[in-house]
């Protein structure tokens, strides 16, 4: 399958290319395996330099796994992942290590990605530490000029976590990822955790981090307001699949896939005299476990097709420039 691009210009940073991730389920008195969680299941994409990509779905299709996957931190049951034209998968760990300093993660909850036992300072200068850059004093400078960065002031370098606010810790975890001047963020829905009053000021502090410092996002949510707000372009996912990608004034335009459609449908309209259909989908997501043959969104789907649909898997097809869908729908039959 083809590995759906951003229809602009700009160089391909992260290619994605066939990625699985499968856990095992394991038990018995032997702990044998028993079953496959199947959280990510060939899955493409790229990321231009400098662009954001959306990453949407329900909780527990699989989002936050992509983007571990992506940089390692979990290993890959298949496929392959390119940055800058290396292919991760393959390097041996003094390249990967290195490598690592062009990718960091902001977490989803910044309290528990911080250790209660570090100071905010000392917390992030730890990269800059394990990469041996710069003396004890440049260290420093650089983690005040970082917290500059991120609105945050000379005296929090020696406070703790439990002395700041959610939205301040979430800023100390921009500035952790940050510390190594990367060239691409996986933000893993960095502000789902906080209060709406600060998610704004996060999410324009991570654009004009962008801005400044040329930044590339995998940018994960569930909230398609903040990612219609932050994106260059979404993808869809659901029970492990892409199921739609395209430009984001597009996909809001115009969206082809019945999932996508349905979660348009839930964005509430700012105008009360406007209101938008809203779609129902019926019965629960299938366990990934056991995902449904042929197109995994049929039992649920409004569109559904007998003749079709449960029997074979669609493939993801370009129906117009940059925007790809996987539907029977929109593909000959």
């Amino acid at each position: 399958m083809s590995t759906p691009a951003s229809p602009n210009g700009k160089k391909d940073l992260v290619v994605v290319e066939n990625l699985v991730k499968y856990f095992p389920v394991r038990g018995g008195i032997l702990q044998r395996v028993q079953a496959w969680v199947q959280a990510v299941d060939d899955v493409s994409f790229t990321i231009r330099e400098g662009e954001t990509l959306g990453l949407v779905g329900e909780s527990g299709c699989g989002k936050t796994t992509v983007g571990r996957t992506i940089l390692k931190l979990i290993e890959p049951t298949a496929g392959r992942v390119l940055f800058s034209g290396a292919s991760l998968y393959d390097l041996p760990p003094g390249e990967l290590k290195d490598m690592r300093r062009h990718m960091q993660i902001i977490f989803q909850d910044p309290y528990s990605s911080l250790d209660p036992r570090m100071t905010i300072g000392d917390s992030v200068a730890e990269g800059l530490r394990i990469h041996g850059i710069g003396s004890a004093q440049e260290r420093h400078e650089q983690v005040l000029d970082i917290l500059h960065k991120v609105g945050l002031e000379d005296y929090h370098v020696r406070r703790y976590p439990h002395e700041f606010s959610g939205g301040q810790r979430q800023r100390i975890g921009i500035a952790r990822a940050l510390a190594l001047n990367p060239k691409f963020i996986v933000a893993d829905e960095p502000i789902s955790a906080l209060d709406v009053s600060i998610q704004a000021q996060v999410l324009n502090l991570l654009r004009d981090l962008q801005a400044e410092m040329g930044l590339t996002y995998l940018f994960i949510a569930h909230n398609m307001s903040v990612v219609e707000h932050i994106s260059d372009r979404v993808a869809v996912m659901y029970l492990g699949k892409i199921v739609e990608i395209a430009p984001t004034a597009e996909l809001f335009r115009n969206p082809l896939h019945p999932y996508t459609r349905a979660l348009l449908s839930a964005v509430p309209v700012p105008d009360p005299k406007h209101k938008r259909e809203r779609i129902i989908l019926t019965g629960d997501v299938p366990s990934p476990l056991n995902p449904p043959s042929g197109c995994r969104f049929h039992p649920r789907c409004p569109d559904f097709m007998q003749q079709i649909c449960p029997l074979r898997e669609p493939s993801l097809v370009e129906h117009g420039p940059g925007h790809w869908v996987s539907c029977w729908l929109h593909e000959p039959h």
